[in-house]
């Protein structure tokens, strides 16, 4: 799947159409990759945005300007917290990887990166969230032809190698 990438660094300063942020459903701004997000873009002028839309419920994403990154929009994805698997955790991240992709194919955009979404605090096991986030993304890559680059932005190697094992497994 030539279009899918894994690539270890700031997701910030990535070029592409479209930042995904791991936000809360608040849309606050906290930490991590949503902290570095908010300071990246201009944390008031974000904020600002953000609390327009009025929060976001977990599994649903919400789209605002990406002010002073060099991407057009801020896709804010808000995943599960972990709690073992018995709260349909994997069908609420499934929903904010499927929704962003459709956004994606709305606006009509030719890049998208992604974080691990709910694998930092959120606590949800990397091993089991990379297959949910790549089955996804090819599913939707499948109907979307905009979308010509989509990035896994990983904050580490151990990270970035659990993508790339799923991603050449038959």
């Amino acid at each position: 799947m030539g279009r899918i990438e894994v690539l270890i660094g700031d997701i910030t300063g990535l070029s592409v159409d479209v930042v995904v942020n791991a936000a809360n459903s608040q849309l606050a701004g906290g930490g991590g990759v949503d902290g570095a997000i908010h300071r990246a873009a201009g944390h008031q002028q974000l904020q600002n945005a953000c609390r327009q839309l009025g929060g976001c419920p977990t599994g649903q994403v919400k789209v605002t300007p990406a002010f002073n990154l060099s991407a057009k929009y801020i896709f804010h994805a808000v995943g599960p917290v972990w709690y073992g698997g018995q709260r349909g955790e994997p069908a609420l991240l499934a929903s904010c990887y499927r929704q962003a992709m459709s956004l994606a194919g709305e606006l009509n955009v030719a890049s998208i990166a992604f974080p691990a979404i709910s694998c930092g605090i959120y606590g949800y096991p990397p091993e089991l969230a990379v297959p949910v986030a790549i089955e996804e993304v090819k599913s939707a890559l499948e109907k979307n032809c905009t979308l010509q680059r989509v990035i896994f932005c990983c904050c580490d190697q151990s990270m970035a190698e659990g993508y790339q094992r799923y991603l050449n497994s038959p």
